[in-house]
């Protein structure tokens, strides 16, 4: 039975993490909001730190954005006997703090990238060893494909020992500055999902070639890249899994990364809006309106009495989110759990964002405050690693015991 109170060995680690948000994240955060593609020198620091931790000793879990939870303590990833509080949940806690500070520069923290994660769920031991240090992004989105994964179009060709890729990708977090791209690809169209695999591009490959960054409405400190697959021929070897091609389950594997990464999503969204909460009781309280938690709602100012309804909602996406990654650090099939901590925690992130600006009035519409910021970051949260649409589709499916031919 999940355990709601913060494990004490992870208490130095949300600290830790809660002085990265407030000390380095929230003094730049403006300034790489309004400065897009400018690339945050201030993080190199920050990875030379986690890059010692981990030399120490600390895991770094998936990577994918798991990063800061390495700035906590090497303890906090060990593994206990029973029931167990791993780099999955250490990782949700360290990054619902991050996102407190910035979203868009905890997702640009160096070798750190969402392809990590992928790497983490499929590899095998020796394409780990190998890819190990180094920062992936992941590439999945193309212009006919959002966030129905299995009708991705680029295609994985034999030829020898290497694969030929051809595709057009979109929508690449860290596309631009990441070392490595994992593809998404099929192997055969006529397929279905059951040939999409993935594959490890370097981004000095000639066939990988940059189209162009994205203008984006949030998270402007994290560049977005737009990618064309031209002949792009990679090894055979960094095709991630099993070299032997297996089309049976193939899919599946590579959908492993979500089961990852949505709880890591839903606690940027959390983390976010955490801040807007935070921020928005401290202004309304210099203006006199003060929240009662003794005390009825509809016998409190109009104010307070909403944000007694969005801590409500709050304290509902946190404990989907924390159910979600424990239950992968114990080896319990989540992908329903994932979903519903994503769809919750983006749909609350984005309500609660636009109810602080609102509720911080001028003040919350002007560049004095973050909150305008924050109400523009926390729409993506309510959309990558699948929008509140699929992640409700594929909650359906769980709870009915249908499959996605079943239930579309």
């Amino acid at each position: 039975m999940i355990d709601l109170e913060v494990p004490r060995r992870f208490r130095p680690l949300i600290e830790r993490a809660r002085a990265v948000a407030e000390e380095v994240f929230r003094p730049i955060s403006r300034t790489y909001d309004l400065a897009e593609h400018a690339y945050p020198r201030e993080l190199d620091l920050l990875s030379a730190v986690i890059d010692g931790m981990s030399s120490a000793g600390a895991s770094q879990g998936a990577g994918a954005t798991q990063s800061v939870a390495a700035v906590g303590s090497g303890e906090a990833h060990a593994a206990t006997s029973a029931v167990r509080n791993g780099s999955n949940l250490s990782s949700v806690l360290s990054i619902l703090e991050t996102c407190r500070g910035d979203v868009g520069l905890t997702l640009s923290i160096p070798r750190q990238g969402l392809g990590n994660a992928a790497i983490a769920a499929v590899a095998t031991e020796e394409q780990k060893a190998r890819y190990a240090g180094r920062w992936a992004a992941m590439a999945i989105t193309e212009p006919e494909a959002g966030s129905d994964s299995g009708a991705i179009r680029t295609t994985a060709v034999r030829e020898g020992d290497e694969y030929v890729l051809n595709g057009e990708k979109i929508y690449v977090t860290s596309g631009e500055r990441a070392e490595l791209v994992v593809v998404w690809a099929t192997l055969d169209r006529s397929l279905g999902k059951r040939a999409i695999r993935s594959f490890v591009v370097s981004r000095s490959n000639p066939g990988l070639k940059l189209v162009r960054l994205e203008q984006k409405l949030g998270i402007r400190a994290s560049d977005t890249a737009a990618f064309l697959l031209d002949d792009c021929r990679v090894p055979a070897q960094d095709l991630l899994g099993d070299s032997e091609i297996r089309v049976e389950g193939g899919f599946g594997g590579a959908m492993q990364t979500f089961d990852n990464t949505r709880p890591l999503v839903a606690a940027m969204a959390l983390g976010l809006a955490r801040a807007c909460l935070d921020t928005t009781t401290e202004l309304l309280a210099g203006a006199g309106v003060t929240v009662d938690w003794d005390r009825p709602a509809h016998v409190q100012h109009a104010a307070a009495a909403r944000l007694l309804g969005m801590e409500a909602e709050y304290e509902s996406a946190h404990a989907l989110t924390l159910r979600a990654a424990w239950m992968a650090d114990n080896g319990r099939p989540n992908s329903m759990e994932a979903s519903m901590a994503k769809a919750k925690a983006g749909r609350t992130c984005v309500d609660v964002s636009l109810a602080c600006v609102e509720l911080a009035g001028a003040t919350g519409y002007a560049e004095r405050e973050l909150l305008e910021k924050w109400a523009r970051d926390a729409k993506i949260l309510d959309i990558f690693e699948g929008t509140q649409q699929i992640q409700l589709l594929v909650v359906a499916r769980r709870l009915l015991g249908m499959s996605s031919s079943q239930l579309k």
